[in-house]
């Protein structure tokens, strides 16, 4: 593996499986089992960069499935602190519509049965108000002028999705973006102390926003693959443009903290 640091990082969502030309590939084993493929690094304009895709190689995974805790763990290992997230989602609100890219700045958890900390003992309570990196929000959005900023995201357990009930319910509470994967997500990386933004590609209104049959899986696959390009040139000229992350609350939270568990190279 080449010696220069690998501090960024691109974990792929839905349809998203590759990203960097002739990658090295890392098989990385964690304390918390193998993360869902290999960890690919490469160079993206000019800067090391490791890309893991969320779902694995082929889609294997399921949200409910996916082993969050070695994926964030393997990318701290080899020196990541900067994670950008693209996401596919639903739409639940007039202000968003499908083909629009948001990186929104709150979270509501409607997962069940996921695991959603590294804390196993002692007592560690991570500060979660604002729960992705407003530095790293703000580069992807001045990339790109079309990209929204702001908004909150439901993140349900699936593999379902919602019923018209949950999403007029969801809808109602002034949520505007629906997603399966953004928690645990989000909230390990802030425990690795790593600054963290989701990249949230609008590829359908959900089923309590609009008549017809609801949104099915064809559809938002289908919108995905329309925008994989955009989303590549938007995570390289987001790459290219990132500040040094020192400083940043995402790491600094834990300075005095005794954490219980490990956060691989923090101390490097």
């Amino acid at each position: 593996m080449s010696s220069d640091p690998v501090s960024i990082a691109v974990i792929g969502g839905t349809g998203f499986y590759s990203f960097l030309d002739e990658p090295e590939e890392h098989a990385v084993e964690t304390p918390y089992g193998a993360p869902s493929a290999p960890v690919a690094v490469g160079t993206v304009a000019g800067r090391r960069v490791a890309f893991l895709p969320r779902h694995g190689l082929a889609h294997e995974l399921p949200p409910h499935r996916i082993n969050y805790r070695a994926n964030l763990w393997a990318l701290r290992s080899l020196g990541v602190t900067q994670v950008l997230a693209p996401c596919a989602v639903g739409g639940l609100r007039d202000e968003v519509a499908p083909g629009d890219v948001v990186v929104p700045d709150q979270l509501v958890d409607r997962t069940s049965g996921r695991t959603q900390s590294y804390v196993e003992t002692g007592a560690v309570h991570l500060p979660f108000a604002d729960p992705y990196c407003p530095r790293l929000s703000a580069a992807v959005s001045a990339a790109d002028p079309s990209v929204g900023v702001g908004g909150t995201m439901v993140v349900i357990e699936g593999p379902r999705f919602s019923t018209r009930a949950e999403s007029r319910h969801y809808a109602s509470q002034g949520w505007s973006l629906i997603n399966m994967t953004g928690h645990p997500e989000a909230v390990l990386a802030r425990e690795m102390r790593q600054c963290y933004s989701a990249i949230a590609l609008v590829t359908d209104m959900d089923a309590g926003v609009e008549a017809g049959h609801g949104v099915g899986q064809e559809e938002v696959f289908a919108l995905f693959r329309k925008n994989l390009e955009r989303l590549k040139e938007l995570l390289t000229r987001t790459i290219a443009e990132l500040p040094d992350p020192r400083g940043c609350s995402c790491s600094t939270w834990a300075d005095g903290i005794e954490l219980t568990y490990d956060v691989p190279g923090a101390d490097a």
